[in-house]
Formats: structure tokens, sequence, C-alpha cells
């Protein structure tokens, strides 16, 4: 039985002061780990899973900042 083949797509996690650790992702028992300031080749359902991350995270955010008023 042949492979199904993902698509890939280029991603690039910024490095900063605050944010240096690797990424680690895992998506039905497989896993990525995608180190920060480097352009790395990941299947599209690994970059929509650090998007949805990074949304969920702006929400918080934007939570937090309504309720200390």
């Amino acid at each position: 039985m042949a492979a199904v083949k993902e698509k890939l797509v280029t991603i690039r996690l910024p490095k900063t002061k605050e944010r240096q650790d690797d990424v680690f992702v895992s998506v039905n028992e497989r896993t990525w780990q995608i180190k920060r300031g480097v352009a790395v080749e990941v299947p599209e359902c690994v970059a929509e899973v650090i998007a949805n991350s990074e949304k969920a995270e702006e929400e918080r955010w934007a939570f937090e900042e309504a309720n200390q008023k």
C-alpha cells in the first residue's frame, strides 16, 4: 500500500528574548520538535496546530486584559 504524501508548508517560529525554547507539536501520535528562528518544512496539520495555539494565546491575553480593569 502506497503512503499518502502530505502537503508540506514552510514555517519559521520567531526567536525572542522571552521565547527561545523549541516548540513540541503532536498530531495523531506523531511528534515534531521545531527549532525557533529556523525555517522548516512541516505537514500542514502541524502549521494549523501552531496557528490555533497562537490564536488561543492572543484570546487569553485579551481576556486577562479586559478583566484587569
